[in-house]
């Protein structure tokens, strides 16, 4: 590790006194005399002193998860017998004979009287949902759908955006042990059709319409399609967002949203469902095979959101949203916030709209507390004009999420000085498979720039080389050692595992591998570089894309950049500044800031303009799909296009690159 960065935020006295973390670490020490130290004045002490009680964590595993189930007084309806049997992946089993229910631990946490959802439109819409309001509606629908049959193991398929009603169909359908599963009405309806046909749901819920970049997205005919493939869907519940009235005439039942959660005097119950059974089914972006369906339980989700609290530092005045769709697991990170009695919010439209404006309304207007956006979206606000503290009163904002692609150093110092100096940039990696993360912030920690503040806790995160050999300060692979609660506790359709070992169990014996090229600093730090499967390998020196990315987009001239290796050659595709072309001077230039940051293996023999960068709808780069069309692969077997963000990019892309195969492909 050459030097180390620069620190750009510290925890004040006052935030480590508050934190969620330090309340548990003071319990500890009372109820199982554990004497982990925290500095309240000095952050950096608490370097090491993380380090310890993470390092307890992972060597103690059955006795933190313990903890974590008796410090939030997880309610079970049975006692378990063990905490985890067998300890190995896959197959793990967690507090085995208990029997709880996610949706009853979240109404645990209710403010009755006050706002615990709310919906905020891209054209000035706004609406919200008391606990109060929640809860009659849940106890309504969760009333509806025994009604018509529905039960424990029985699927509910969702196809909305982000309206409050999703979180009262997911708590409902939890509630009465059926099992949900949701995607956003932004995929096209045979990716739906794809996913759906797969769980085989009995009802579907679906919005009528969502707004998005000043216009309006109707819906009725996309859910006509999704009833017409899906053979299992018996009925169908509309959610009248865009129109006053129901109106859609299909050969199944439809049911007026309205109807079927206005019941009054029901109250809320909740089936006890054994820790280790279905709550969702989540999916995998897809973007290169078949949408992995990813099977989580009741208990796991549970634990695991009440951890990510400690780190998130959730509190009941919070009031919190994430750049997020309902297909993506982000969506149900947000929900998990109201288990701590925190206030979330979602946003229908396009958040960069207005030259990025909507997301810092929202948070001048809403007074939000936590922001979750997405590294792609603060790299595109970095080329645009705005200057969210500048134009803003942010005075309520005191932590910022970062997901779904490494945030550059470059990132990092955009948001101290264009947002605010005193807020605290939190970035998490982790994925869909755990509904987590690994890693990502802390609130007792300094922020240095460029870096994740540490490993969380539980999460028994190392880097490998290539010999299955544990490195610090050196990039390799990121990998988990134990289990956690959270893990998938199988795939869908895949008895034997098959699908679930070759996914993550191919590479190291009995170890997690998540993909991701990463390292670990002598700080307890962590720095994602990519992904493993896409890293640059020249003259024997191993780097991953974000290296490159970052350089390559510190140019003015650069919106985005994607960077693949195809037959030793490095291939640099960039997307410019509009009515900017690509000239050799910039090519000469691109080349010499690779060069002067990254060395002289790693300046690109091919630099090659396109309009856009293509983006999985989790807004990945598409860096292995269009390596393996380069490669030669057919179009339709190396990219799921219907998981693409952007469509026309993926195939400006494959234009731009015709002239060059037959050269890329030569050795």
């Amino acid at each position: 590790m050459v030097g180390e960065p620069r620190v750009l935020w510290s925890p004040s006295s006052s935030v480590i006194r508050d934190s969620n973390i330090l309340r548990f670490v003071n319990w500890l020490r009372e109820f199982y005399g554990l004497n982990f130290e925290v500095s309240i004045d000095n952050p950096r002490e608490n370097v090491k002193n993380y380090d310890a009680l993470w390092r307890w964590s992972v060597d103690n595993l059955e006795t933190f998860w313990e903890t974590v189930w008796r410090y939030f007084n997880v309610t079970s309806h049975t006692p378990y017998t063990k905490v985890l049997e067998p300890a190995k992946m896959p197959g793990a089993r967690w507090f085995v004979g208990s029997r709880l229910n996610y949706a009853e631990h979240v109404f645990r946490a209710a403010r009755w009287g006050e706002e615990a959802v709310v919906y905020v439109r891209e054209d000035g819409v706004r609406r919200s949902l008391t606990w109060d309001q929640m809860a009659r509606e849940i106890a309504s629908l969760a009333n509806w759908l025994r009604s018509v049959g529905v039960g424990r193991g029985d699927r509910v398929a969702a196809y909305v955006s982000q309206i409050p009603e999703a979180i009262v169909a997911l708590l409902a359908t939890v509630s009465i042990g059926a099992i949900w599963v949701g995607v956003g009405a932004e995929l096209a309806p045979r990716a739906a059709i794809d996913r759906f046909n797969i769980l085989k749901p009995r009802v579907l819920v679906a919005v009528d319409g969502y707004p998005y970049r000043g216009r309006v997205f109707d819906k009725y005919g996309d859910v006509r399609q999704i009833v017409d493939s899906v053979e299992s869907i018996e009925r169908v519940v509309i959610v009248p967002n865009m129109r006053d009235s129901v109106e859609l005439r299909i050969n199944k039942p439809v049911h007026d949203w309205r109807d079927v959660t206005s019941a009054r005097g029901l109250g809320l119950s909740f089936e006890p469902m054994e820790f280790n059974e279905p709550l969702w089914v989540l999916f995998t972006s897809g973007t290169t095979g078949i949408p992995k369906p990813v099977v989580h339980s009741h208990g796991g989700v549970l634990l695991e959101a009440y951890k990510v609290g400690l780190h998130m530092d959730y509190k009941p005045s919070d009031k919190f949203t994430w750049y997020t769709t309902p297909s993506w697991m982000m969506w149900n990170f947000t929900v998990d916030a109201l288990l701590f009695g925190t206030t979330i919010l979602f946003y229908d439209g396009d958040p960069t709209f207005r030259n990025f404006e909507p997301y810092w309304e929202i948070t001048e207007k809403e007074s939000l507390t936590i922001l979750g956006l997405s590294a792609p979206y603060i790299h595109a606000a970095m080329k645009s004009t705005i200057e969210p503290g500048r134009q803003f009163n942010l005075k309520t904002l005191r932590e910022i999420g970062s997901t779904a692609a490494p945030l550059s150093p470059q990132g990092f110092e955009w948001v101290y000085t264009r947002v605010k100096e005193d807020v605290w940039l939190a970035p998490i990696s982790g994925g869909t498979d755990v509904v987590s993360a690994f890693v990502g912030g802390c609130p007792i920690l300094p922020v240095w720039e460029g870096e994740m503040q540490c490993r969380w806790l539980g999460a028994a995160v190392n880097v490998y080389d290539e010999e299955g050999r544990p490195v610090v300060n050196e990039v390799g692979e990121l990998v988990l050692e134990k289990p956690m609660p959270s893990m998938p506790i199988y795939f869908w359709n895949d008895p034997d595992y098959r699908w679930y070992m070759e996914s993550y169990f191919n590479v190291f014996p009995g170890v997690w591998r998540h993909g991701d090229w990463a390292l670990i600093t002598d700080r307890g730090t962590v720095v994602i570089t990519g992904r493993s499967d896409s890293t640059i390998k020249r003259k024997g020196i191993r780097i991953g894309t974000l290296d490159i990315y970052k350089v390559v987009e510190s140019l003015p001239e650069v919106q985005g950049s994607l960077a693949i290796e195809v037959k030793g050659k490095l291939v640099l595709l960039v997307a410019l500044r509009p009515g900017l072309q690509l000239t050799d001077e910039l090519r000469r230039r691109i080349n010499d800031a690779l060069r002067t940051q990254l060395g002289p293996y790693f300046i690109a023999d091919y630099i090659i303009q396109v309009p856009d960068i293509p983006m999985t709808r989790n807004y990945k780069k598409l860096e292995v799909p269009i390596k393996k069309v380069l490669m030669g692969w057919p179009v339709d077997k190396a990219v799921n296009i219907n998981a693409v963000l952007n469509p026309d990019a993926f195939y400006a892309t494959l234009e731009a690159l015709k002239p060059y195969m037959e050269e890329l492909m030569k050795e």
